[in-house]
């Protein structure tokens, strides 16, 4: 799919994605990135240190949620900036899991540069875990 740049507009949607995040996701994200901090994964030590529950890595959410644009804009090279804040944890339920929504809406464009800034929102259990999640993509 070709994108053209003077059908976007500013507000319009881009995508949605549902990713189950489970223990065993942990598990293997921890893994790939080597993050073997145990408040990924046992339960004792997340509450020992007061979080409410063992919590999904920030990256592995942060990943998740860039694909919207990915997806949107079909190669990941066109990501030219990324950034969020982390503004909740994603808590993983041993036995649910814990279900991530990431919506991305063009937020800006930029006809000079051919570039769309990407608005993402991440949302878990009713919550925003992330705030200020933007994409900047090249057309």
């Amino acid at each position: 799919m070709t994108i053209k740049f003077d059908s976007l507009e500013v507000g319009q949607e881009i995508g949605k994605l549902e990713f189950l995040l489970t223990r065993d996701s942990l598990v293997r994200y921890a893994g790939a990135s080597g993050d073997f901090n145990s408040i990924h994964y046992r339960d004792d030590v997340a509450a020992s240190v007061g979080l409410p529950g063992v919590l999904a890595h920030g990256m592995l959410t942060m990943g998740a949620a860039v694909q919207v644009a990915v997806n949107w804009i079909g190669d990941s090279g066109r990501i030219l900036d990324y950034q969020v804040r982390f503004t909740k944890p994603v808590v993983v339920d041993p036995v649910d899991g814990a279900v991530l929504v990431v919506t991305g809406k063009i937020g800006a464009l930029d006809a000079e540069t051919s570039t769309a800034r990407i608005d993402l929102s991440a949302v878990c259990a009713d919550l925003a875990v992330l705030g200020k999640a933007q994409a900047v993509v090249r057309i």
